[in-house]
C-alpha cells in the first residue's frame, strides 16, 4: 500500500446505480451506472494514487466500474463481499442498505487496507470475458445433463439432448478462441507454456490462472495461496483445537485448481506422492485434496516466477 494514500471510497455496486462514501470525509454520492454516472463519479473522486477504493465482487456488476478506475490510475480493492459483512457485523453495524453497504467498505478499506489490483491488459480483459463465458455454458450443460437423470417424455428429452448438443458445439468453439488468444499474445504464450508444462494442467486451467490471476510469479507461497483461498486459517480458541479450513478467495478460479489437482494426483508424480502420504496418515479426501490444490497452485507460482519448466527434481 503506497503511502500517499489520504482518502477511502467505498461503492456498492448494482445492476443500475453506484452508491458512493468517502473518508475521513466527503458527502455521499449516488450516481446511474451508466456513462454519464461514471463521468460523474470521476469528478467527484480525490486524485488518482491519493485513495484507496474498495469494491465488493458482485457476480460481474463491478466489472465495468473497476476498468474504469483502473484505466484511471486508481488503486482499486475488489473484496469479498462475506468479508466486508463480517467486518460490519464487528462494528456493530446490522442494517444493510446499499449506502451503508458503501459507508462500511470505506470503512473497511481504512482499517484494513485490502491488496488492491493490477490494471488489466485489453487482451487479459477480453481473456477473462472468453473464460467466464466457457464456465457459464458450462454451468447450463451440467444443469441440462442433470435433467437427463429424471423421468422425461421422448419430446421432452429429444429437446435437452438438442440443448446439450448446441452448447458443446459452444463449448468448443469457445476453447479453440481461447487457445488461439493465449497462443498470440507474448506473455500468456511465454507464461502459459511454463503452466502447461506440469502433468495434470489443461488448457482451460492455464487460460483460467492467466485470465484470472494476473499476480502467479510475483507473490510468495502464503500470499498466492490467501489470494486464491487455498490457504488453511486456524479455529482455535483456549484448549479447542478446532479443524483448519479454507475460506474468501476466488471462488471460481478454485473449482478450475481443485479439477487440475484431481487430474495431478492421477499424474503428476509429486502430487501423487504427496496425496497418498496423506491418505497413509488418515486424512479425509477434502484435506487431501485442499493440500493437494494449494501444493500444486505453490509450485505453479514458482515456475513462473522463475521462468522453469515443470521439473520434478526442483520441486
Amino acid at each position: 500500500m503506497t503511502q500517499s494514500i489520504t482518502a477511502f471510497v467505498g461503492i456498492d455496486v448494482s445492476k443500475d446505480s453506484l452508491d458512493v462514501a468517502f473518508l475521513p470525509q466527503g458527502k455521499p454520492l449516488k450516481v446511474d451506472y451508466t456513462t454519464k454516472g461514471l463521468s460523474q463519479l470521476a469528478h467527484r473522486l480525490p486524485a488518482a494514487g491519493s485513495c484507496l477504493i474498495v469494491i465488493e465482487a458482485t457476480g460481474g456488476y463491478q466489472r465495468r466500474v473497476v476498468a474504469e478506475l483502473l484505466n484511471a490510475g486508481h488503486q482499486v480493492a475488489v473484496v469479498n463481499p462475506r468479508q466486508v459483512r463480517d467486518f460490519a457485523k464487528g462494528l456493530g453495524i446490522l442494517a444493510k442498505t446499499d449506502r451503508i453497504d458503501a459507508a462500511v467498505m470505506a470503512r473497511f478499506g481504512q482499517d484494513v487496507k485490502p491488496r488492491t489490483m493490477a490494471k488489466a491488459s485489453e487482451k487479459q480483459a477480453e481473456l477473462a470475458e472468453l473464460v467466464t463465458r466457457r464456465r457459464q455454458l458450462v454451468e447450463l450443460r451440467t444443469a441440462e445433463k442433470n435433467r437427463l437423470e429424471h423421468p422425461l417424455s421422448k419430446m421432452v428429452r429429444k429437446s435437452v439432448q438438442q440443448v446439450i448438443d448446441h452448447l458443446t458445439k459452444q463449448i468448443t468453439r469457445l476453447e479453440k478462441d481461447i487457445l488461439a488468444l493465449v497462443e498470440s499474445h507474448d506473455e500468456f504464450h511465454g507464461h502459459g507454456a511454463v503452466l502447461a508444462s506440469a502433468p495434470g494442467v489443461g488448457t482451460i486451467t492455464v487460460a483460467s490462472m492467466l485470465a484470472e490471476l494476473p499476480e502467479i510469479g510475483t507473490l510468495n507461497r502464503q500470499q498466492i495461496s490467501a489470494l486464491v483461498g487455498v490457504a488453511p486459517f486456524n479455529h482455535d480458541s483456549g484448549k479447542l483445537k478446532g479443524k483448519r479450513a479454507i475460506r474468501g478467495g476466488r471462488k471460481d478460479l478454485r473449482n478450475v485448481l481443485y479439477m487440475a489437482a484431481l487430474s495431478a494426483m492421477r499424474s503428476n508424480p509429486v502430487i501423487r506422492q504427496f496425496a497418498n502420504r496423506l491418505k497413509a496418515n488418515g486424512k479425509p479426501f477434502k484435506v487431501v485434496i485442499t493440500a493437494c490444490m494449494r501444493k500444486l497452485l505453490v509450485i505453479l507460482n514458482t515456475m513462473v516466477k522463475t521462468n522453469t519448466h515443470w521439473d520434478p527434481r526442483n520441486v
